[in-house]
């Protein structure tokens, strides 16, 4: 597993970035030796926050939290992101065949069994026309239906895009990308 370690606002010491290295490459047991796992640091007043993102096979798995230390936020994150692989190990087995992790019993935190009816369903469809619009108007949109996102057709790319309200408070646009 490749790790790669990024900051901003962040003295990243030879002692963090080693511990980073020794408890992020632990998850390595459940993925193949070419993925890569993109760890980014930052500091905002007494926030350190970490984020953890790991591509593999067309999934991608994500884990954001802070603290007042970094050590503690890596820990966090780490039995997040094996919670997320134990949680969704049935459903990515299926649907990327069987072996799509490695091991099965965890490293960070306690083995637990979970019935296939918790995991969460889809139990209501909505369908609108879809106008195409500015990321700019599709913001307004959102925000005069008072929603968290809003989808739309982009007039400048004719593409179905996403444009989303962000934890601090300013807007995100998704864009698709075809491969």
């Amino acid at each position: 597993m490749r790790i790669v370690i990024s900051g901003k606002n962040v003295d990243l010491t030879d002692a963090l970035r080693e511990q980073i290295t020794k408890k992020v490459s632990k998850l390595e047991r459940y993925f193949d030796d070419n993925t890569e796992a993109q760890v980014t640091m930052s500091v905002e007043k007494h926030r350190h926050i970490m984020e953890v993102t790991i591509p593999f096979d067309g999934v991608v798995l994500r884990a954001e939290d802070y603290t007042d230390d970094m050590y503690k936020t890596l820990d966090l994150i780490l039995e997040k992101l094996e919670s997320q692989i134990h949680k969704y190990r049935t459903k990515l087995d299926k649907r990327m065949k069987s072996g799509a992790f490695k091991y099965d019993a965890p490293i960070f935190t306690e083995p637990y069994e979970q019935e296939e009816e918790d995991y969460p369903r889809i139990v209501r469809t909505k369908r609108f026309a879809v106008k195409p619009m500015l990321a700019e108007e599709a913001v307004l949109q959102m925000e005069l239906l008072g929603h968290n996102f809003f989808v739309f057709t982009d007039a400048e790319s004719n593409e179905v895009s996403v444009v989303y309200k962000r934890n601090d408070g300013n807007y995100g646009l998704i864009e698709p990308e075809y491969l």
